[in-house]
């Protein structure tokens, strides 16, 4: 089904019209550089837009279409405005709805709910499975899931949401936020959420939590706009309160919080009053305590850490168009040293890494940081997305941080010894 006159969707495929064929785009794509199975994004977008356009069910010419990995890069760099990553990503939905759907490998992977809340109740047992190299060789064949893929590092006995139940939110704040936590924060790493919120807390800020859903991106990424639709709704009508009152909602996942900004308008074609007011409520953790900063009201009071870093600017972090806040922000802890990685995507990808058609290409998108970091040999990486925290983790076997992870490390930290590993 084409899309209807005026719609966002109908605006996204139109900027294929701004296209002046100078091949930016293909220069930063980071799929294209390391496999002949992508043409590149210049080809795929607005050149096969112009195939796409006026065809009933808007096929694609050619399915390595698939192959894009929805990184944004393309989009960022174009000196014209055409919106690139997003048009590949409404043909790939097109592609999906003629398919009929999904395949039921990725209809599991895009539900990470699910997974956390199947598993939570024998964690151990799961987390020491996906570790075997037998079951995931049968997983692999099963579910076409790759057998070295990064999981997450664990699966949690308790979840994010039953922390902050039993946690005492203080007396004394000056200012309130919410806090949309994210399936992984929420199912996988809850000390990232407990993160979050100590270093806000430490600055004057009460966190509450509203109920909330799974924002829906890994639909999005996949193709599946109807059940992403169904998603965004839910989730914007939860948050609606929370976007009048306090009026500001923080994220630690980029890949959400983008999502809630922008792509849900973009992509799915939802414009409403629950997706507007959300949208302008969103900000990025690290976004918000820059803003602190400049304001004079961060506590800037860290502790030393003596260590070596490296920085990872992941993708979706730099199409929020706020610079990189976690960079400055770790930037001013005393000792730190602070290595900014020169690759531009970690071939992640959200799901794109794990699949078993798709994990060599992730690998040697990410090659020039794994070389990177066995140069340098830092004591930790640090990174805002949680599946690029995993993928980078396997890669490399170091730990890797969330920025607010260090933050909270140098607070606690503050008058101690400096010598501290974090």
């Amino acid at each position: 089904m084409l899309p209807m006159e005026g719609s966002p969707l109908l605006h996204v495929e139109q900027t294929a019209d701004a296209c002046i064929k100078c091949n930016i785009c293909n220069t930063v794509c980071p799929v294209s550089a390391v496999t002949d199975l992508f043409p590149g994004p210049k080809y795929e977008g607005p050149q096969g837009q112009r195939f796409r356009a006026g065809i009933v069910h808007g096929e694609s010419p050619d399915i390595s279409l698939d192959y894009c990995s929805s990184c944004g890069l393309c989009t960022q760099s174009c000196p014209e405005g055409v919106m690139v990553a997003e048009m590949n990503s409404v043909a790939r939905s097109r592609i999906i709805e003629e398919r009929g759907g999904l395949r039921w490998r990725d209809k599991l992977v895009c539900r990470p709910t699910i997974m956390g809340n199947l598993a939570r109740p024998v964690a151990p047992v799961v987390t020491w499975a996906l570790g075997n190299k037998g079951i995931r060789l049968l997983i692999e064949k099963v579910m076409g899931v790759h057998r070295n893929a990064a999981m997450p590092p664990k699966f949690s006995e308790v979840t994010f949401r039953g922390w902050a139940r039993r946690h005492k939110p203080p007396v004394d704040a000056t200012r309130t936020v919410a806090y949309f936590h994210g399936c992984a924060t929420e199912q996988y790493e809850p000390e990232v959420g407990t993160a979050l919120v100590r270093v806000l807390e430490r600055n004057g800020v009460k966190v509450t939590v509203p109920k909330q859903n799974c924002c829906g991106l890994p639909l999005i990424s996949n193709g599946d706009y109807p059940a992403a639709r169904r998603f965004a709704a839910r989730l914007n009508g939860k948050l609606r309160a929370s976007a009048d009152d306090p009026g500001v909602i923080v994220a630690n996942s980029t890949s959400c919080g983008m999502t809630l900004k922008s792509k849900y308008r973009e992509l799915l074609g939802v414009d409403d009053p629950d997706a507007n007011a959300v949208a302008k409520a969103v900000y990025d953790i690290g976004e918000y305590l820059i803003e602190m900063y400049d304001d004079g009201k961060l506590d800037t009071r860290f502790g030393r850490i003596d260590e070596t870093t490296i920085f990872h600017t992941q993708c979706q972090l730099t199409a929020h168009g706020v610079g990189a806040p976690g960079l400055d922000l770790i930037n001013m802890i005393p000792g730190l040293k602070v290595e900014l990685s020169t690759v531009g995507c970690c071939g992640m990808a959200g799901t794109y890494g794990t699949k078993v058609e798709k994990y060599g290409i992730a690998m040697d998108v990410g090659q020039g940081l794994w070389e990177m970091a066995e140069r340098i040999k830092p004591s930790f990486i640090v990174c805002d997305s949680e599946t690029c925290r995993w993928h980078i983790a396997k890669a490399t076997g170091l730990p890797v941080y969330h920025p607010v992870q260090v933050l909270d490390r140098a607070y606690a930290l503050a008058g101690a010894q400096s010598t501290t590993r974090v």
